[in-house]
């Protein structure tokens, strides 16, 4: 599927059918170049029945200059969104290219668990979510909340929603 995306994007003749957005921003020295290409034209996917909302492919092209120093970066998606209209109805990627930026957010923030505080090399992280998991549902069960015939899911509910109220409580179990 990579590969048929990419050689979508690499005909000149479909990327000029293709919504575009140009964002440049300077940042820690560098200036940054991101392009957004989309397309709803992909009746002719072969995959698309296995992904079953994918409304639209896009492409985005990050250039950074630093110095002397410039790096291309090109990336491939299949979205669920479809292409988006500005307050004039014309035809933009900004919807996808605000996605596809806050999807990179998480992945760097999920880097930096990985890397900085080695989460995956955690071999007993499963092991200890699990054993946190049951101990917040005993306390749960045993929680007083004042309400009569509540369901632990509910109770769970209610405390995530206002923590300062049950947290004396909580703590005295």
């Amino acid at each position: 599927m990579h590969d048929d995306v990419k050689l979508y994007f690499g005909d000149a003749g479909l990327l000029k059918n293709c919504v575009y957005s140009r964002v440049v921003e300077k940042a820690r020295s560098a200036v940054e170049v991101r392009e957004y290409w989309q397309t709803e034209d992909i009746a002719w996917l072969p995959q698309k029945k296995d992904w079953g909302k994918i409304k639209s492919i896009a492409m985005t092209r990050n250039t950074i200059t630093k110095g002397d120093k410039t790096t291309v970066e090109t990336r491939y998606f299949i979205s669920s969104l479809g292409i988006s209209t500005d307050e004039k109805g014309n035809k933009t990627a900004d919807e996808i290219s605000r996605a596809i930026r806050k999807h990179w957010m998480v992945e760097s923030y999920h880097h930096h668990l990985d890397v900085t505080f080695k989460e995956d090399a955690d071999k007993d992280a499963a092991l200890n979510l699990n054993i946190i998991t049951k101990i917040a549902h005993n306390a749960l069960k045993l929680l007083d909340i004042g309400r009569k015939n509540i369901s632990i899911k509910s109770k769970r509910f209610l405390t995530c929603l206002n923590p300062e109220k049950y947290i004396d409580a909580v703590m005295e179990i």
